[in-house]
């Protein structure tokens, strides 16, 4: 759960539909808010979809929750307090992975020095094949 005064630390009223939106998003790590609605009715069923998302949306406002695009679909939310990392999305079997931020680093500061483009890579999902599948393509 949502510690009270984190909530209210940022200005936030603390509500048990706010505890409990950003205790999922911390429970299930990278989820979309369809599945943090789920998340969060399997112990409260009153909670709506419109609820998680407007509660995402003032967790996120605040700073305690980020969004990435991580495929086709809307956006997948994560907790803030994580290590700042990039996302590695598989095309086969469509898990995420995550890698340290400092990986792109170098890509960062090529776009920068050479195109004077600030890159935000908090919001930076790879696409690509994950171990495991690229394995299996080579047996």
């Amino acid at each position: 759960m949502a510690q009270p005064h984190e909530l209210r630390e940022r200005g936030l009223r603390l509500t048990p539909q706010r505890e409990l939106v950003l205790a999922a998003v911390r429970e299930l790590d990278h989820a979309t808010p369809e599945e943090i609605a789920e998340k969060v009715r399997q112990t409260h069923p009153g909670i709506n979809l419109s609820t998680a998302y407007r509660n995402l949306e003032t967790l996120e406002n605040v700073g305690l929750v980020q969004h990435s695009h991580l495929g086709h679909g809307g956006a997948s939310y994560h907790a803030s307090e994580e290590v700042a990392h990039l996302h590695l999305v598989c095309g086969t079997c469509g898990s995420v992975g995550d890698a340290p931020i400092e990986v792109a680093s170098s890509f960062v500061n090529e776009l920068s020095e050479d195109y004077g483009f600030r890159t935000d890579v908090s919001h930076f999902a790879v696409y690509g094949t994950c171990s495991t599948c690229s394995q299996k393509e080579l047996e």
